[in-house]
């Protein structure tokens, strides 16, 4: 059992724009962009706000993910994560299906990667806002912080399912949220 541990900021177009001038400053490495659309599905078993299973889809692969949100009251959170690269995600999705699994909710995402040390910064942009993680020990997530002078950005405590929830359309029974065609890639 792997355990996540991250923050996240909701970012300003400003904010954004000045951590992304920081990071190669900061001695962060550029790892690429990537656009993905994030399945998750709803059935026995998981628990909204509690447990994620996920198929993220990037390029011709995706990723099973399933994740267990572990108690804390730090702005940091812990997360049981698992995960596997699927090489056909149509046939992923056909045995989530067959087991009972359906699509609950879809949310698109455009992420930039760094990496810094040990830790993992993504600056991400979804439909309803521009976002930053840091991912790693505690201790690199507060250096990190410090060292973007990102202590005072505002801390996101809901998960992107959870925003998609509040800002997605519901269509066919599925809440999503997604961007116009045209500014895809």
């Amino acid at each position: 059992m792997a355990i996540e541990i991250e923050k996240k900021y909701r970012l300003t177009k400003k904010q954004y724009e000045a951590v992304r001038r920081r990071l190669p400053d900061i001695g962060a490495t550029f790892q690429g962009k990537e656009f993905e659309e994030n399945t998750l599905y709803g059935g026995k078993g998981l628990v909204v706000g509690r447990s994620v299973l996920r198929l993220r889809r990037v390029g011709d692969f995706a990723i099973l993910t399933y994740k267990k949100r572990l108690p804390t009251s730090s702005s940091i959170k812990h997360q049981q994560e698992d995960e596997t690269r699927v090489d056909d995600p149509e046939a992923i999705n056909t045995i989530l299906a067959a087991l009972g699994f359906t699509p609950a909710l879809v949310y698109e995402k455009r992420r930039e990667t760094w990496v810094l040390g040990k830790a993992e910064i993504v600056i991400d942009e979804l439909p309803f806002g521009l976002f930053m993680e840091i991912e790693g020990r505690e201790r690199d997530i507060r250096t990190i912080e410090t060292r973007l002078e990102a202590r005072n950005l505002k801390c996101e405590n809901l998960t992107y399912p959870q925003l998609t929830l509040e800002n997605g359309k519901k269509s066919r029974g599925v809440i999503a949220a997604r961007f116009k065609h045209a500014r895809r890639r």
